[in-house]
């Protein structure tokens, strides 16, 4: 599915989001940039905008970007992206202890098992490593009817047209309202040896960001 949907998957990303998804990517930027890591990886990089937004901001920073889509990769290859990983979040092929931080946008959340998938990245992050991860969650009430309206019913129709990928988006939509928000997703980051949670809701909850160590 993804591969179906990567030549035109930021174009998507834009336009649906209204271009909110620019200033998702800078609030995570300017977190990492705070924690001035020396090896940073990003996992689930997709077409590598967030990994690009980092490196603009810690140019001395080493970048590992990885995705298990070859098409994703290429994508992101092409946007400037060079070192760049074929990999599997529940079974990565890096050392443990190898990043001091690492970083998911929007990947955590189409993973087979998060609990497993959050225990491989404690696995690879050094002592007093930062964790962060940026995904949708759904907005309070009395916005969250009118936010489900638009998940439901005008976003996938309106993917479909960009992207000629409909059902993509209609899954989408599913995979949000399953996954953990909010204090559900802090309580599932220390279960899986991580520290100090905390989430950070964007543009009125549509998006969080949440931090650990």
């Amino acid at each position: 599915m993804f591969g179906r949907i990567a030549r035109r998957y930021d174009l998507a990303n834009h336009l649906l989001s209204g271009g909110c998804d620019f200033w998702w990517r800078h609030r995570a930027s300017e977190i990492v940039r705070q924690w001035q890591p020396r090896r940073l990886l990003d996992l689930a990089t997709g077409s590598g905008d967030l990994a690009l937004a980092i490196a603009r901001k810690l140019p001395a920073t080493e970048i590992t970007a990885a995705d298990f889509s070859t098409e994703m990769l290429a994508v992101a290859r092409a946007k400037g992206l060079t070192n760049t990983v074929l990999a599997d979040a529940l079974q990565l092929p890096f050392d443990g202890a190898s990043f001091d931080a690492v970083t998911v946008a929007f990947g955590l959340r189409n993973m087979k098992d998060w609990s497993a998938a959050l225990r491989e990245m404690r696995r690879v992050l050094a002592s007093e490593g930062h964790l962060l991860v940026l995904d949708f969650s759904i907005p309070r009430r009395p916005f969250s009817s009118f936010y489900r309206f638009y998940l439901h019913r005008c976003l996938p129709w309106l993917a479909g047209v960009v992207t000629g990928e409909k059902e993509a988006y209609d899954y989408l939509g599913a995979s949000i309202e399953k996954f953990p928000s909010g204090q559900a997703m802090t309580v599932l980051l220390e279960a899986n040896g991580f520290r100090s949670a905390t989430a950070t809701p964007l543009t009125g909850g549509v998006a969080t960001i949440y931090v650990a160590r």
